[in-house]
């Protein structure tokens, strides 16, 4: 049991967990980050076809990262802590 209490006093010891970000700029995060996927998304259904699609792949990948810190942005708005 010397183990677990000398963990339990380290554990109320260590200082609160707070976000880099502050929650009150959550909302905005999250509606400029979806604002651009919807932007690259329309972007990326006008791309010219090409043989290797290379324009394609960087539109469409910057589009998935920004949608997916987008989403988690809103849950976390939402108070659906992911």
């Amino acid at each position: 049991m010397a183990d677990y209490a000398s963990i339990q006093a380290l554990h109320k010891s260590a200082p609160a967990f707070s976000p880099f970000v502050p929650v009150a700029l959550l909302p905005y995060l999250a509606f400029i980050l979806l604002g651009a996927t919807f932007a690259l998304a329309f972007y990326f259904s006008t791309l010219p076809k090409e043989k290797i699609p290379a324009r394609e792949l960087a539109v469409a990948s910057t589009a998935s990262l920004l949608g997916g810190f987008g989403v988690v942005a809103m849950f976390c708005t939402a108070g659906v802590y992911v």
